[in-house]
């Protein structure tokens, strides 16, 4: 008598719900990483304030497919991009509101890179444990939270990503919780994410500090753009702007 294995399948779970904000100067694969590894098992929603094209920071256009208004209530996932137009966000009424919204209603509140100094303006990461890009940490830190030197970092409902290309680390991650590690690890496996870079300039521990301070220089006019909307913002007896 032969026998036989049946193949049993997952049964289907309803897509979640993933409100990503857009806002112009977001860095693309801030974006774009962690919504390639959850896109399968997903609903996204690429949020702004208007149906207009939005304008990341390299000049890739992205096109909004809800606003702020119309959103779904509820969310699985709240998402926030960082870039270099983050100063701007911190102090954007209209994206922190949206975010003090549906912040509170989400399952998931999440950030990449300097999404998190996003996330804290708005007032939704103080005392809780959190990531951002390594020359930027400083700032979080400004806001009264707790910033870890991780590639990722999970904090009870609040997960984020260190800077840019953590963003498929924080994907993945974030899918194993929900949807399980066999399911992350299947999804690893179909995009291949096995990193060897050609250097080892990733860190600033392993870059060195001549090179990792002429990255600082570049970066100093938006470090200090951002530190005094964190200092202007954590100055004030709530903490969020006035």
């Amino acid at each position: 008598m032969t026998e036989t294995h049946e193949l049993k399948m997952p049964a289907p779970q309803p897509p979640l719900q993933i409100g990503m904000v857009l806002y112009p100067g977001l860095t693309t694969l801030d974006l774009i990483g962690p919504q390639n590894v959850l896109a399968v098992h997903a609903e996204t929603h690429l949020l702004w304030k208007t149906r207009a094209l939005v304008t990341s920071d390299t000049g890739v256009s992205i096109q909004p497919t809800a606003t702020f208004s119309d959103c779904p209530d509820d969310l699985d996932i709240l998402f926030v991009p960082g870039g270099i137009g983050t100063t701007e966000a911190m102090a954007d009424r209209e994206i922190l509101q949206f975010l003090r919204d549906r912040g509170p209603r989400s399952r998931y509140v999440t950030s990449v890179c300097t999404g998190s100094l996003i996330l804290a303006a708005a007032g939704l990461m103080q005392g809780y444990k959190a990531t951002t890009h390594w020359a930027m940490r400083h700032i979080l830190e400004a806001f009264g939270v707790e910033c870890v030197h991780a590639r990722v970092v999970v904090d009870r409902n609040r997960i984020s990503g260190g800077g840019v290309t953590a963003g498929i680390d924080f994907g993945l991650t974030l899918l194993a919780l929900l949807r399980g590690e066999d399911v992350a690890k299947l999804t690893q496996l179909m995009l291949e994410y096995d990193p060897a870079p050609p250097f080892r300039a990733g860190t600033p521990e392993a870059a060195g500090p001549e090179l990792t301070q002429r990255l600082v220089s570049f970066l100093e006019p938006h470090e200090q753009a951002m530190r005094k909307v964190a200092a202007e913002m954590s100055s004030s007896a709530s903490g969020l702007p006035s």
